[in-house]
């Protein structure tokens, strides 16, 4: 069970970490870029979400369980 979550947060991760890639590389962000130095708060957010959930599905997929 735990290791087919951490599949799905695994793809999920690698698909925010995409579409955050492609995000920052728009029309707003390189404008955002421009003007604050970073770009829009939603490329942010959609590549650290998707690092997170990368990092965890890693973790749950690759770490065994612990038996109590």
């Amino acid at each position: 069970m735990n290791k087919g979550i951490g599949l799905a947060l695994l793809a999920v991760g690698i698909a925010l970490i995409v579409y955050g890639a492609h995000s920052s590389d728009s029309a707003a962000s390189h404008v955002s870029n421009f003007f604050t130095g970073s770009p829009t708060n939603k490329a942010l957010w959609l590549l650290l979400g998707g690092i997170a959930a990368t990092i965890l599905g890693v973790v749950m997929v690759f770490v065994p369980a612990r038996k109590t």
